[in-house]
């Protein structure tokens, strides 16, 4: 696939969260059919396309086909904004998130599953309740893996 060149007016480092909130902004009136078509889908069908966006993020990079890997990152993050507005999560509770692993761990990594760096995040606060929805082995929540996007 051949990339239009790059306009660098859209490609500023800190307007990630600021496109993501714009296009989060336009979803509910989405200005064309097909991310209207996705909107009203149920929230399983909005998962499942974000975890197929999310594998063809990685079958791109294995594949060294960083055109591929750019646009199909774009892509995820389509997809996971449309997720986002679907279950009411604003971008400035992941901004916060982000933040509060940041000034606990240096960076804003994922969890560390135990150590001291476990500990002192454990000791801060979450500006806003976690998700009820828990991964644990092969399960999410109380919902087996298998049957989770059904």
């Amino acid at each position: 696939m051949q990339m239009q060149p790059l306009d660098h007016k859209f490609a500023q480092p800190a307007d990630l969260f600021g496109h993501l909130e714009n296009l989060m902004g336009q979803l509910d009136a989405p200005p064309t059919a097909r991310t209207a078509k996705l909107t009203a889908t149920t929230t399983s069908k909005k998962a499942r396309k974000l975890v197929e966006e999310a594998t063809e993020v990685a079958l791109d990079a294995v594949a060294d086909n960083c055109d591929g890997l750019i646009a199909e990152s774009v892509d995820l993050l389509y997809h996971l904004a449309v997720l986002w507005h679907d279950r009411g999560i604003d971008p400035a509770e992941i901004r916060a998130e982000m933040a509060r692993r940041i000034s606990v761990l240096g960076i804003a990594e994922k969890l560390p599953k135990k150590g001291p760096a476990r500990k002192r995040l454990k000791q801060t606060k979450r500006p806003a309740q976690p998700c009820a929805l828990y991964r644990n082995g092969t399960q999410i929540g109380p919902v087996a893996l298998s049957t989770a996007f059904d």
